[in-house]
């Protein structure tokens, strides 16, 4: 060991949520705890994800919602302030400053080393700081914790015209007269939607045709396509770019389509996938491949390395990439890291509930667009191909007296599905306005597969839009459903 180096039980790589959390449990287990960050700590879901971007979205869904209440639409009808709104943007990202996160890590004593970390060998790592190299070891574990970026399609041009992605997109200072999106994910269609809100003419070009948000229930892509294009925005699907080309530093985009058509825009936002931040932080070191993804066993341990001391928590190990599943993944790899330094087994009772079930079975997510959309668990298609045999029971959420009371023209649509063989919710998808509320009640009947002669003893209160399960559970009852094939 060099005689420079500061040995730490365990050292994280990455302050965002993910690694904030695991160096935090894993020094409450008592392990001494270093964290090392090159940029602010919160990482991308506070300053460049999820934070200014469900500021910059909920101006915008308030004034749709609003619009459909008697009394209040005609108020609203105005166009959305937006130097108020890229201000309460800015806010929300704690006008990118970091000093919060480093009071909140003091306070936990956690040591901070701010500089580009590499691996340097098992259970090594050199940081690269303004004020030079700094060694660190690790005596039981090294955590990494970078998550991803913006990966960029293959076409021509597309990094030399200096595109927007997810991070110029949620710190933009100006509206640009014309946006082109490249993608029909969850950031293409939240930044579409928000942007589009703003002042800004939106041209969607979706690769390929199985519609937006391709991953969840088609149903809700279908929704979430009709309320844009009712916004205005131009959504193409089946669009192949050829190359893209700026017109001098300022100049507005040109996009040349594979069947000869140009479009311009002022800017063009990427939002055709995340590739994993590995590519610099010296996996080659350690055997193992730079720009990879790194695969883990469900105790977050990476499995092409040996002696049990590298983990990937969080978006970097590609199991599920979003925040609140990053924080999950590093409070069950924190406990596990602390009870193996410890030399406690980990199927002793107290920390055998420590697996990652929800990375497969219960992973929620809400889509902060208009109208919301919300899943948790298994779609239909996920289901056939698995090869698990369950009913699909839908149902219009229009008549519901709690949507009603939301508005008079509620449109919103809700799908459960129930294992056959054991007559358990495993999953569900809600569309509409104010459907993020229920999501935490379905995620509970999922991950505890919750039987659904049960779930007749959980009243919903009237008049909420909660009451859809039980309108669920008559539909199952009564029959009105239909059954996925066993494969």
């Amino acid at each position: 060991m060099d005689s420079a180096s500061r040995a730490y039980d365990v050292v994280v790589l990455g302050a965002g949520p993910t690694g904030e959390n695991l160096a935090e449990r894993t020094r409450s287990a008592g392990l001494t705890t270093v964290i090392v960050e090159n940029e602010l700590l919160g990482g991308e879901c506070s300053f460049w994800a999820c934070e200014p971007s469900k500021a910059l979205l909920r101006p915008v869904v308030a004034r749709a919602d609003a619009r459909q209440v008697p009394g209040l639409r005609h108020a609203v009808q105005g166009p959305l302030d937006v130097p108020a709104v890229l201000a309460h943007r800015d806010k929300m990202a704690a006008y990118w400053r970091d000093d919060d996160q480093v009071d909140w890590l003091n306070s936990v004593s956690v040591d901070l080393v701010r500089g580009h970390g590499r691996l340097d060998g098992p259970r090594q790592v050199v940081v690269e700081t303004a004020d030079g190299p700094v060694p660190l070891t690790a005596r039981h574990a090294v955590g990494v914790c970078t998550g991803t970026t913006t990966a960029f399609p293959d076409v021509p041009g597309i990094e030399r015209v200096r595109p927007w992605t997810n991070r110029e997109a949620t710190a933009a200072r100006h509206v640009p007269d014309r946006l082109i999106v490249l993608g029909g994910g969850v950031v293409a269609v939240e930044m579409a939607t928000a942007w589009q809100a703003l002042g800004s003419h939106v041209t969607m070009l979706v690769r390929g045709n199985h519609g937006l948000l391709s991953r969840m229930e088609p149903f809700a892509g279908e929704m979430v396509a009709d309320s844009l294009g009712a916004c205005g925005v131009d959504i193409r699907f089946g669009s192949a770019v050829a190359e893209v080309v700026r017109e001098g530093d300022e100049g507005p985009v040109r996009v040349i389509l594979s069947d000869g058509e140009t479009l311009e825009a002022d800017e063009i936002l990427v939002a055709t996938g995340r590739a994993p931040h590995t590519a610099n932080i010296g996996l080659e070191t350690v055997g193992l491949t730079p720009g990879d993804w790194l695969t883990v066993d469900d105790s977050f341990l990476v499995t092409e390395v040996p002696d049990s001391w590298l983990y990937a928590v969080g978006d970097v190990n590609h199991r599920a990439l979003m925040t609140h599943q990053g924080k999950y993944q590093a409070r069950i790899a924190g406990a596990i890291i602390g009870a193996r330094a410890q030399g406690q087994p980990l199927d002793d009772g107290k920390w055998g509930a420590h697996s990652p079930t929800a990375d497969s079975a219960a992973v929620p997510q809400v889509v902060f667009c208009t109208p919301e959309v919300t899943s948790v668990g298994l779609t239909t298609m996920e289901a056939e191909v698995t090869g698990r045999h369950v009913n699909v029971v839908d149902y219009d959420m229009s008549g519901i007296a709690g949507a009603v009371q939301y508005s008079d023209e509620y449109v919103g649509k809700a799908r459960v599905l129930i294992d056959v063989d054991l007559g358990t919710v495993v999953g569900a998808t809600f569309v509409g306005p104010g459907t993020q509320e229920l999501l935490y009640a379905a995620t509970v009947a999922v991950a505890n597969e919750a039987r659904v002669d049960r779930m007749w003893h959980a009243v919903p209160a009237f008049p909420t839009i909660s009451e859809v399960w039980l309108r669920i559970l008559e539909a199952y009852r009564d029959g009105a459903l239909s059954e996925s094939p066993r494969r």
